[in-house]
């Protein structure tokens, strides 16, 4: 069930961009594998999250094409919200340490080509 949980919110990760995807799916697909070898083969067999998982567990790797998307996802959304709380200079500024921060985790990942 916790699982089946966190792959819903890896699969709203990919939609919303402050809730991390990766997390997320690795957490159901541990849990998968410990629980049941079924709902793990399932999970490793879809066309999209398959390989990415794979991928992360083999490599340690992220692909080019989602990192550059996460990034630019993080900062498009942490400086709107730097934007709107602008009368509130100490909000905005966590808003573009926590865009950094964040950024620096991603990119601190090997990119997978």
């Amino acid at each position: 069930v916790i699982g089946s949980i966190a792959l819903v919110l890896a699969i709203m990760g990919i939609f919303v961009p402050l809730l991390p995807t990766t997390p997320f799916l690795l957490l159901a697909a541990a849990l998968y594998f410990r629980s049941s070898p079924r709902l793990y083969e399932w999970l490793l067999s879809q066309k999209h999250l398959g390989p990415y998982i794979r991928n992360f567990r083999e490599h340690k790797a992220i692909p080019l094409r989602a990192k550059i998307i996460s990034v630019s996802m993080v900062w498009l959304t942490l400086l709107y919200c730097a934007y709107i709380l602008h009368e509130q200079p100490w909000l905005s500024a966590l808003m573009i340490a926590l865009a950094i921060a964040i950024t620096w985790h991603i990119l601190s990942y090997k990119t997978l080509r």
